[in-house]
């Protein structure tokens, strides 16, 4: 198979908009393309749950007029087959909506002008949008009209698997499946065999088994006319992490066409702290060193591709995007000015949009409501991974009222997050009352009795149940909670989320991020550098009073080399500052104060440490 061009090799791409919303938990963003995409904008849905896509799916087909076959859990290969269809009828109802949108008329009110209304000055559309609505030509308004509405583009459907989460399988004898029949090997398939032409987004670090299986679907390679159905992009928190992982899949044949660089602690949902590595920093070290990376990488590729009769002529595209903690459009600016970023992702504050994510009527009154100590990091995760937390949660207090009763833990029906076999010889979830009795009984036998004994049991007790609870409020939004199902809340804002604190309109938030309406013009809030920078410090804090009785010699020089990362950064953002040009002196000024006063929080708590 050759070819002589590759230039589009990424298919369509979307130039629209210079945002995208992120993955958001497994089912607030689960149908967010079906409420966005035909505005242009592009969105990213977890594919973890089949139990809870398979709901959304029933909804969705019968609210559309069509005519829903269910997949039972008895059915063979039936998590990716749900998977597969639900892709597949988002598909169908963004393009239907798509359409109708296009066809309607300029009138005020219509969908057509809010589509329009909606892009960034900056887009190409919309200077053609505006010189219509000024044309007092007939015949030119028609002509320009005609122009825009062949010249419209969706919002991406892009999908989301996170690579720890994935289990494997027994078929309804008990017999172990093969590995494809793992939880994300069975989530990709779902997406691969799906019509979508959009990005499979990898997240939470490299699964070699899953990243193996890729080989296994065509359209991840490029068709005869240069042309890729499906993308990978890879969510990452570094640049060395990124390159492992790109130059694994290319060996493979496999491109990333996009490198989403996300906060380490800075974001929402699970936490994959660098040490020490701030988002500034990494930001320039993919910015100095994209064109090494790209050059390697494509040599790679390219090589790759000719063991399997495929030629490539032309260079792919490769993007760098950011998302975690951007909070106002002066912020967006400069990471896309600046650090010559792609795009930018927008994920927490459309939690408070209620048109756009699936966030229950209690918990969406709570998070309005929350103040800043409401927001934070945990270890709350079964994956053992930090977690963004909300202590507001009905997930949190169900936990706190289980231990209260003397019955912690939660009963697991879903198990994607299964992985100890301390006790048992089948894997069992540490947020599980199975794991946690046992493990609280082990705890209390010990003689003598550990001095930190109730440190380690509130770690044991800490564990919630993601599985459920990062569904419920999707179900719950949409009435499909069953009778005597948990009702707990799980929600994992990052900590930005802190300064919105109403409900705000689709248009409100876009404009915000646009900076055509400011939602925090009444509310004083430090850069996302130093709001990131603050909690790492805050992390070093921990880790240090953690490790103070027993603090060996390997620990010692990685809280040295973590705190010297700290102190690398925020001699960077001293010198960054001066390229804030799209802020006022007195901001700043406000930078550099913010930043000698972390500096000197941290040089302290180092010199304790000493």
């Amino acid at each position: 198979m050759k070819f002589t061009s590759l230039s589009s090799i990424m298919g369509q791409e979307n130039t629209t908009h210079t945002f995208h919303i992120p993955v958001l938990g497994l089912g607030y963003s689960v149908d967010t393309p079906i409420k966005v995409s035909h505005f242009g904008i592009s969105s990213v849905a977890s594919i973890v749950d089949d139990e809870m896509i398979e709901r959304m799916r029933k909804l969705h087909t019968l609210e559309n007029g069509e005519k829903y076959v269910p997949i039972h859990s008895k059915e063979t290969d039936f998590r990716s087959r749900r998977i597969t269809e639900y892709l597949n009828l988002m598909d169908r109802i963004v393009n239907k909506n798509f359409e109708t949108l296009r066809q309607e008329s300029f009138r005020e009110g219509s969908g057509i002008k809010r589509y329009f209304e909606l892009l960034p000055d900056s887009a190409p559309l919309k200077g053609h949008y505006l010189k219509m609505l000024a044309s007092s030509d007939a015949e030119e308004k028609l002509r320009i009209e005609q122009y825009l509405r062949d010249n419209m583009q969706k919002g991406a459907i892009d999908v989301n698997i996170m690579s720890k989460v994935d289990k494997l399988n027994r078929d309804v004898h008990g017999e172990m499946l093969p590995d494809e029949f793992s939880d994300a090997s069975a989530a990709l398939r779902g997406f691969a065999n799906s019509g979508l032409t959009s990005s499979l987004v990898l997240s939470a670090g490299m699964n070699p088994r899953l990243y193996n299986y890729l080989e296994n679907f065509k359209d991840f390679y490029p068709d005869a006319n240069g042309q890729l159905r499906k993308k990978i992009i890879l969510k990452v928190s570094d640049f060395r992490s990124a390159f492992i992982q790109a130059k694994f899949l290319a060996k493979k044949g496999i491109w990333v066409s996009e490198f989403r660089i996300e906060s380490g602690l800075n974001c929402g949902g699970h936490a994959f702290a660098t040490e020490g590595y701030l988002l500034g920093p990494i930001l320039e070290e993919f910015k100095t060193r994209k064109q090494e990376m790209f050059e390697e990488l494509f040599a790679l590729c390219q090589s790759a591709l000719l063991t399997k009769n495929v030629a490539i002529n032309q260079k792919p595209g490769l993007k760098i995007t950011v998302q975690g903690g951007i909070g106002t459009a002066e912020e967006d600016r400069f990471l896309l000015d600046h650090y010559q970023v792609d795009a930018t992702g927008w994920g927490s504050p459309f939690l408070l949009v209620p048109e756009v994510t699936n966030v229950d009527d209690g918990t969406l009154k709570d998070l309005t409501e929350a103040d800043h100590d409401d927001y934070y990091v945990s270890n709350s995760s079964p994956l053992g991974v930090l977690f963004n937390n909300f202590k507001r949660s009905s997930a949190e207090k169900q936990r706190l009222d289980r231990i209260a009763a003397g019955r912690p833990g939660s009963p697991c029906k879903k198990k994607y997050l299964v992985s100890n076999t301390e006790f048992t010889a089948e894997p069992i979830c540490t947020a599980s009352r199975q794991y946690q009795h046992l493990k609280i009984k082990q705890l209390e036998e010990m003689q003598p009795r550990p001095d930190d004994f109730e440190a380690q049991l509130s770690w044991i007790t800490e564990k919630l149940c993601l599985c459920d609870g990062l569904s419920a409020s999707a179900l719950l939004k949409n009435n499909l909670l069953r009778q005597r199902e948990n009702k707990a809340v799980s929600i994992c804002p990052g900590p930005n989320l802190a300064w919105f604190s109403k409900i705000y309109s689709l248009d409100e938030m876009v404009g915000h991020i646009y900076g055509k309406v400011d939602l925090l013009s009444q509310v004083k809030r430090p850069n996302m550098f130093v709001n990131e920078l603050n909690l790492y410090v805050d992390y070093y804090k921990k880790d240090v009073a953690m490790s103070a009785k027993m603090l060996n010699e390997k620990k010692k020089k990685y809280l040295q080399k973590f705190s010297d990362q700290l102190i690398a950064g925020i001699d960077y953002y001293k010198r960054l500052i001066p390229q804030f040009e799209n802020q006022t002196e007195s901001y700043r000024a406000d930078m550099i104060s913010q930043l000698k006063k972390v500096e000197m929080d941290l040089l302290a708590c180092r010199l304790e440490m000493a």
